[in-house]
Order: structure tokens, then C-alpha cells, then sequence
């Protein structure tokens, strides 16, 4: 049988993570961007991954991502360690704090998409700095969709390149205290609706327990996140919840405003899943009946009911 081609091509880090919360702890756990991101999109959609490990890098981690679905070709070892990150939660898992960052082989990291890639359609580029985003954009063919994550340092240390990718994406993803600072604006809706004039034709600002709103030119919609009970470690989640939205979004044949919103559900609740874990381990144990039967459980817990008695509300005169 023919080796399906790739559909979503993700480039970020991969790394060995070392975490304590409050469940837990646990040591050189495969974890980075890529790793969560291609996870949970390969439920939906083949992903490729592009990143690097180092001759450190456990073949059962190797094994692991296979197994979910994930193309390796991306996936370069060069000699030297595998990027670390070490770091605690606080038990309300709000806050955590890092006890040690090694980037080792990831620190020369020079993506470069395997031929087999450069035609894929849709593409996430996790949060890498700018100029290697735009390296990436560079060596692909015409993407029908291509979504970005950053953070607070591109924002302060390379807002010029940072601009160039958020205008050249089709969808940015951020959290409110990140739209603030790129735009100046105080109030969060504002701050989003500036990120729009830059380019994108979305906006995501992720807003972590409490779920995330999408922002389109004429158009909002929130998406509460799942009330997961038993969060073990929330690494990894916006992660996790970026590769199911665009895994989830690959796999839909169209790109309007309603598939967004319906892979921004299925995002959500893949990072419901991810948290219950250390690492990729539960959503190694999940179907994709699984996650389907949660997103329908979401979409009913955050209906509302008939306005009744309101006035302008059914039943209200």
C-alpha cells in the first residue's frame, strides 16, 4: 500500500523534560512543542515533525511517535544532548516555576523540511524564534493554512521579524498578556483586534483553564475548555491544543470560519486530555472515539438554555 503523503508539517523543539507538581514528578519525559503538537494533530491527519534530538535522544520516544501516527523524516540527530527543561508547579497549577533550561543541540537548530514536506498543505510553526519561522515559510510551496505560536521574548527581542511572520500566516495564537505587549492596548479585545490589522485572518488568544477566543474580521467565538478533574501536568498543553486544532482542521477539506471554530473544539479537548498525564502518556491511551465523545459532552455543558422570562429571551415578552 502507498505511504500516505504528509498533510501538516510541524517545526518546533523537542526536549526531555523534567517536572514536579503536586501528582508527581517525573525524569527526561519526551516533551516540546513539536512532540505535543504532532501527538494530538496525527488523531486527525498524518503530521511530519521537524526538530531536532540529540545522540541522547531515547529510540522508545522514537517508537512512541511513530506509533501515534507521526512522520519522522523532519526529525534530525545531530551529535550532542537533547534540549532540557526542568521545572515545578505550584499546586493550583497556575504558576510554575524553572529550575533549569539546557538547549544543547536545539540552541544551533537550523530547520530544514525534508523535499517530501514542502508540498504539504497546511503548516504550524510552534514557537521557535521568528527568523527560523520565516526560514520555514521560505522552503514551503504554497500552504493553504499556516498557523503561528510566540511568546514574550520574540515579542521583545525580535518584534520586527515577529511582524513580518504574523503578517505572512494565516492564524496567530497568543495569550492575552502576549497580545497586550505586541499592541499596547490594555484591554485584551482590543489588543486582539490590533493583532488582526497586522495580517492574520485569525487570532487566537489562549486563556489556559478557562479556554480560548477566536477572533476573525467580523466575528468572535469563545471556546470554554473542558473541566478536566484530575491535572497531573499541564506541560505541554497550548501545544497539545494547537496541533489538535490544526490536525482537526487538515482533516476537513475546507478552511471557513466554522471549521476553525469546530477544530478549535477539538484543540480544546485534546489538551484536556494532555494534562491528565506526564508528557504524551494519555494521549497515548486515547481513540479518536474518545476525543469525538468529548467534544460532543463540551459542546452540551456549554450550551446555554432558553432565556426564559428575560426579556428579549424565549418565553420573554
Amino acid at each position: 500500500m502507498k505511504k500516505k503523503g504528509i498533510d501538516l508539517v510541524v517545526v518546533g523543539s523537542v526536549a526531555l523534560d523534567s517536572v514536579a507538581t503536586h501528582s508527581g514528578s517525573g525524569k527526561d519525559i519526551l516533551g516540546g512543542s513539536v512532540s505535543y503538537a504532532c501527538t494530538a494533530a496525527a488523531f486527525f491527519t498524518r503530521p511530519g515533525m521537524v526538530g531536532v534530538v540529540g545522540d541522547d535522544f531515547p529510540r522508545r520516544y522514537v517508537g512512541m511517535l511513530r506509533k501515534a501516527g507521526v512522520d519522522m523524516a523532519g526529525l534530525q540527530q545531530v551529535r550532542g544532548k537533547t534540549f532540557r527543561w526542568a521545572g515545578e508547579y505550584e499546586e493550583d497549577m497556575n504558576n510554575r516555576r524553572t529550575i533549569s533550561t539546557e538547549l544543547n543541540v536545539f540552541a544551533d537548530f537550523r530547520p530544514e523540511v525534508p523535499e517530501s514536506y514542502r508540498s504539504a498543505p497546511f503548516v504550524f510553526l510552534a514557537n521557535i524564534s521568528p527568523d527560523l519561522q520565516l526560514h520555514v515559510l521560505s522552503q514551503m510551496r504554497k500552504p493553504r493554512f499556516v498557523a503561528a505560536d510566540t511568546m514574550d521574548l520574540w515579542i521583545k527581542t525580535a518584534a520586527t521579524d515577529l511582524r513580518r511572520v504574523i503578517s505572512s500566516v494565516d492564524m496567530i495564537l497568543l495569550n492575552d498578556s502576549e497580545a497586550k505587549l505586541m499592541t499596547g492596548e490594555k484591554n485584551p479585545m482590543k489588543a486582539a483586534a490590533a493583532v488582526l490589522k497586522m495580517g492574520p485572518k485569525y487570532v487566537v488568544v489562549k486563556k489556559g483553564e478557562h479556554g480560548a477566543i477566536l477572533f476573525a474580521r467580523n466575528s468572535r467565538f469563545i471556546v470554554p475548555a473542558y473541566p478536566t478533574e484530575d491535572v497531573r501536568d499541564p506541560t505541554g498543553a497550548g501545544d497539545t491544543f494547537a496541533g489538535g486544532l490544526m490536525g482537526a482542521l487538515a482533516s476537513r477539506g475546507i478552511i471557513n470560519a466554522d471549521a476553525v471554530k469546530a477544530s478549535l473544539l477539538a484543540g480544546t479537548v485534546l489538551a484536556s486530555f494532555g494534562v491528565e498525564s506526564f508528557g504524551i502518556d494519555r494521549l497515548a491511551t486515547i481513540k479518536r472515539r474518545d476525543i469525538l465523545r468529548r467534544m460532543d459532552e463540551l459542546r452540551r455543558i456549554a450550551s446555554f438554555p432558553p432565556a426564559r422570562g428575560i426579556p428579549g429571551g424565549a418565553g420573554g415578552k
